[in-house]
């Protein structure tokens, strides 16, 4: 299963993640916010998609760009996941968590310590490592 994530960065250098609902797979988690593709969807035009939904801001295509992904390495009677990130630092309107759950930014050295969902700690590791220091 393709699943697509937003690594969205503000003008101080900060990462935003959402922390996934109590209730839902993952709850009480920090994730880099995105969603499921869907057949026949492009993986960047998902994301325009689901960060509409997810987070009540509009991206675009164009200033989006592939950072790196995860997989899974097995899973029990379905498709493993995989995660393609993406980065940007370009949107408009106020992020908000209209699905539940919290937003927050983040530095980049906070980012290791958040308890995160284990595609997601391979995700923050590989952007991190992309980032010039």
């Amino acid at each position: 299963m393709c699943v697509v994530a937003l690594a969205l960065q503000d003008a101080n250098g900060r990462w935003l993640l959402h922390k996934r609902p109590v209730n839902k797979h993952h709850g009480g988690l920090w994730e880099f916010p995105g969603g499921k593709v869907e057949p026949a969807e492009k993986p960047a035009s998902a994301l325009v998609r689901e960060i509409g939904e997810e987070l009540g801001i509009a991206i675009c295509e164009a200033d989006l760009t592939p950072c790196c992904f995860a997989e899974e390495a097995q899973a029990e009677g379905r498709a493993p996941i995989v995660i393609l990130l993406y980065t940007s630092t370009r949107w408009t309107g106020e992020v908000a968590a209209l699905e539940g759950g919290e937003v927050d930014w983040f530095a980049p050295a906070d980012i290791a310590g958040l308890d995160k969902p284990p595609l997601d700690i391979a995700l923050a590791a590989r952007l991190l490592e992309k980032m010039p220091d």
